[in-house]
């Protein structure tokens, strides 16, 4: 019922991001194309009134040649121009001629007595003709071009005009049709965008169907990635790299858990071993302090092991916060010597260390100290009774940044090539010469590789049939360096 419902959730968000992508477009392209419809249809106006005034201008000029004077000092029209029936048409339109100080001298019956405009404005077709829109007594709107014309010697204006209401009547029949149009186009374009978007949105269907089958037993399995070069595909690499690291991070909390559960039953094993044991009969007080050492010494074994997974899993969450500081890394390299010269003692073993000691680095000391004492701590362990641990500190100038490299060989059974690549995970032993018997949970070389480059280092081992040489590598600090260089130079 679970995968059921995330099922039954999935689909209604993919059908609801579907139609909200194809709501979305279908309002966009409905209010562009209502901006559209009214951008057409203003400039389908625009033309069509242009073309009334190209016609009135016209008209205009005929009805100029077709003045006559009449018999009471006014003006007439020659109509037997319009005996052609199409010429007729014309005397739809709206004429009038007034003198120059507003006397009408002529207007058609179509106007019926209406005045055209009213009285001459200053200059009214001078050099031109003059275009307006004039709404009359009746209530219509008509487009009048004026136009002033010299008759026998009398200076005239003749103002014709056209109805609105054609014009009106055609651009209302413009919008209607667009507006019919309007919405099967809408419709239509948000069928094609319900459409792209199903077939666009399919390839994440599929990865979000195959994501719910993931869990932690079923890391292994990965999204599909259709096309690696879009979008999807791009998403769909990301996300398996993720389940990548996801997988490796499990495997390796499985592996950490297994191996520490191991480690620590050990130990506690031994412990109970021992008391079970020295229970069974009596003891001298002598035997006792035997067996209370025994215990001790495996108490000091799970103490140990305690405290390198607890500071493992502190690095894993980041809680280390560290604290750097600059200093000669010799003086670092003499301090660790003093803290595990003692166990070199016990086995007969001589370290030798040799370096500059104005190198200095820029870490966090007790961090690093902890790095250097486990490496020299573990060929202590590894060597024979009475060999030689070399410790050696130089400068290696190539390459950027500058580097301190610090090379600690020892002369114990050597690691194989083999091995030389997990030296350093977590819990790993190689079984020839490094057992348990010598103290080892297979948590030091990992903690070291942690101090180190959690400082900005590199640590590597080299080995060739006996003895092993491991170098840890640290940025220089240059800068407290060089002044102590210009010190040294200064006093020479």
């Amino acid at each position: 019922m679970r995968f059921a419902g995330r099922e039954i959730r999935f689909r209604r968000s993919s059908v609801s991001l579907r139609m909200r992508l194809t709501l979305w477009y279908g309002g966009a392209f409905a209010a562009l194309l209502v901006v559209f419809i009214g951008v057409a249809t203003f400039v389908h106006y625009q033309q069509l009134v242009k073309q009334v005034y190209h016609s009135a201008t016209q008209e205009l000029e005929t009805a100029e040649g077709l003045l006559v004077p009449a018999p009471d000092g006014l003006v007439t029209l020659n109509e037997d121009y319009f005996n052609n029936p199409q010429m007729r048409l014309r005397l739809e339109r709206l004429l009038e001629v007034l003198t120059v100080d507003g006397r009408v001298l002529y207007r058609n019956k179509k106007l019926h007595d209406e005045d055209l405009g009213g009285p001459p404005l200053p200059n009214e077709g001078r050099g031109t003709y003059n275009e307006r829109i004039v709404r009359l007594e009746d209530g219509r709107r008509v487009l009048v071009v004026s136009h002033y014309h010299r008759f026998h010697g009398q200076p005239l204006i003749l103002r014709l005009a056209y109805d609105e209401a054609p014009i009106i009547s055609s651009i209302t029949q413009f919008v209607e049709v667009l507006a019919l149009l309007a919405p099967l186009a809408v419709i239509l374009a948000m069928w094609v965008v319900f459409t792209v978007t199903g077939r666009a949105l399919s390839p994440l269907s599929r990865m979000v169907r195959r994501a719910e089958w993931i869990t932690a037993e079923r890391l292994s399995e990965r999204l599909p990635v259709h096309n690696p070069k879009d979008d999807l595909g791009h998403a769909a690499r990301v996300f398996n790299e993720l389940l990548q690291r996801l997988e490796d991070s499990f495997r390796q909390l499985k592996r950490f858990t297994s191996d520490a559960s191991h480690e620590l039953r050990t130990p506690l094993a031994s412990l109970r071993s021992i008391g079970e044991v020295s229970l069974q009969t009596q003891h001298s007080p002598e035997e006792y302090r035997e067996v209370i050492a025994s215990m001790l010494e495996e108490v000091r074994r799970l103490t140990q092991l305690v405290d390198s997974l607890l500071a493992i899993s502190r690095a894993d969450s980041g809680q280390i916060q560290l604290k750097t500081i600059s200093f000669p890394l010799l003086d670092l390299v003499h301090e660790v010597e003093a803290l595990v010269g003692i166990l070199a003692e016990d086995k007969h073993q001589t370290i030798r260390i040799a370096g500059n000691e104005d190198i200095v680095v820029h870490a966090d000391r007790g961090i690093l100290r902890q790095a250097v004492l486990n490496v020299v701590d573990n060929a202590i362990k590894y060597s024979p009774e009475g060999s030689e641990i070399t410790i050696a500190l130089e400068a290696e100038s190539q390459g950027s940044p500058e580097r301190a490299v610090i090379s600690v060989t020892d002369q114990g059974p050597g690691i194989p090539e083999t091995e030389q690549t997990h030296i350093f995970d977590r819990f790993y032993r190689i079984d020839s010469g490094r057992s348990r018997d010598h103290g080892g949970a297979g948590l030091g070389l990992a903690i070291a590789k942690w101090a180190v480059e959690v400082n900005d280092g590199t640590i590597a081992v080299f080995s060739e049939g006996a003895g092993s040489c491991f170098s840890i590598r640290l940025p220089i600090d240059r800068q407290i360096a060089s002044v102590a260089e210009q010190a040294q130079l200064a006093a020479s």
